[in-house]
């Protein structure tokens, strides 16, 4: 009976959150209009965390919260001046604009490539080969997951698309053969750390390699346009290489010692699988096609990218699913996790919009700015650097987070006398992968493991966490030391 009163005291949480702020006066330099909207994010996010509803509909009701409140939390005396403006019409309009996002029907596609490898049984045919090859142990699986990710990282600038479109649809066939069930407490045996570590894992390939995600380019562009410093794939990556190989190395044996799978090892389920794949027998028409599929649409992704938009790749790959059969209409339309996810995650890129809209990035960015005075050089470089990180708790996606703060780092970065720009550069730049770690929300794979089902929101939540300090502090304290010295 407690634990039903304290899950509905719990209930009230984000609206205690989201009221105790608003109750404070906006900070100096920030429209009170901006503030309100900050107070209903974060209690949009508490809701998250402590998942007092569904996170869809946490999701919808964040974003309907504010279409309702727009002309107090969403619109400025700006916006009012102009006389053609129409606040309900607005409203409505920013409401729905994550649905536009690119990100977001990557991540449907993802889910759909999912589907099919488990239509086909495609995908419970490759788990299979690697538990044959690497199930005795665990450990060794993890193993088998980060590298099948690091492998194809260079040539997949769409970490969406190699990591939930590629990875997940295989990875997430392992943990039943060794009973391991989504939203169930047998998660834990062997489910969630292989899941933690197929997403962990992706954080850090993208951050080693320029090409290995689409906003590193974006970076380098910026980097070029405001600091006049040019930066090849081999500047970038011997400056990673450091932090990310020894990331790499003991990612699984981290999370195989922080969040511990219940199975450890055991003869049976490799022999069992070899069993099963004999029964299996060989490749069925759909499996044939199903893999074709795939190929090419990894060949898009790979060499494609200034022909072909990533989404469109995987839409229309979608499409020919649908067409030649491999899955059906209504196998799609039926997926709850799938469209609960994107649910999610088309309102949460629209909440993450209107901080930038209501000028509260502009106004962080500003505070930042104002605190960095009397700091030395690398002392300021470390701060800002880890600023820029956490600051992704307010973004949706890494190109936003790019476009709305980089330059402004950047800036006051090279305001500051002594300060190693270039270093500073590319430390803020590699933090974009890395920093996908660190919610349900941060980068496109992240819904797709936490719909998953088999790490609940509370450790999603605690692992992004600690995950997030472990690789900021690596970034900062094995490949900058090694970057200053290298000047």
């Amino acid at each position: 009976m407690s634990s039903v009163r304290t899950s509905r005291w719990l209930a009230f949480l984000p609206v205690a959150v989201a009221v105790i702020i608003a109750l404070f006066p906006a900070p100096s330099g920030l429209e009170q209009h901006a503030w309100y909207f900050f107070a209903i994010f974060a209690g949009t996010i508490a809701a998250l965390i402590i998942e007092s509803f569904p996170f869809a509909a946490v999701g919808l009701m964040g974003a309907t919260i504010v279409a309702v409140l727009a002309p107090w939390v969403l619109f400025g005396p700006n916006d009012f001046a102009n006389p053609k403006f129409k606040a309900t019409e607005e409203a409505i309009k920013w409401m729905l604009s994550g649905w536009a996002s690119s990100t977001v029907w990557l991540v449907f596609a993802a889910f759909t490539f999912a589907l099919g490898y488990e239509k086909t049984g495609l995908g419970r045919r490759i788990a299979l080969v690697l538990v044959r090859l690497m199930g005795r142990r665990t450990l060794f699986l993890g193993y088998a997951v980060m590298l099948s990710d690091a492998l194809i990282a260079p040539f997949t600038s769409s970490n969406t698309a190699r990591s939930a479109g590629t990875i997940f649809p295989i990875v997430r066939n392992i943990p039943g053969l060794y009973d391991s069930k989504p939203h169930d407490p047998s998660s834990r045996k062997i489910g969630g750390y292989v899941m933690w570590v197929a997403f962990a894992t992706t954080a850090v390939t993208s951050s080693m390699f320029l090409t290995a995600l689409a906003p590193n380019l974006l970076v380098v562009e910026i980097i070029r346009k405001t600091a006049k410093i040019d930066i090849s794939w081999t500047d970038w990556f011997l400056a990673a290489a450091p932090f990310g190989f020894v990331m790499l190395l003991v990612l699984p044996l981290l999370v195989y010692w922080i969040y511990p799978p219940e199975i450890k090892e055991g003869d049976e389920v490799p022999k069992w699988a070899a069993n099963e794949l004999a029964a299996m027998g060989p490749l069925s028409r759909n499996e044939v096609l199903l893999a074709i599929l795939v190929f090419v649409a990894i060949l898009f992704w790979i060499f494609g990218g200034a022909l072909i938009n990533a989404t469109t790749v995987a839409l229309a790959a979608v499409s020919l699913m649908v067409i030649v059969k491999i899955v059906k209409w209504e196998d799609i339309a039926g997926n709850k996790t799938a469209w609960n996810t994107i649910v999610l995650l088309a309102f949460l890129v629209s909440l993450a919009e209107g901080l930038s809209r209501t000028g509260f990035i502009h106004w962080f960015d500003d505070s930042v700015a104002g605190y960095m005075q009397g700091y030395s050089p690398i002392a300021a470089m470390y701060v800002l650097v880890a600023i820029y990180f956490f600051s992704h708790y307010m973004f949706a996606s890494t190109t936003p987070h790019a476009t709305a703060m980089m330059p402004v780092m950047l800036g006051v970065g090279m305001s500051i006398p002594g300060m190693p720009v270039r270093e500073l550069a590319l430390l803020l730049g590699m933090t974009h992968g890395i920093m996908g770690v660190i919610t349900p929300y941060a980068t496109g794979p992240a819904p797709v493991y936490y719909g998953a089902g088999y790490i609940t929101g509370r450790d999603f939540w605690r692992l992004g966490f600690i995950f997030g300090v472990i690789y900021i502090v690596a970034l900062l304290g094995i490949s900058a030391p090694i970057m200053l010295a290298s000047r």
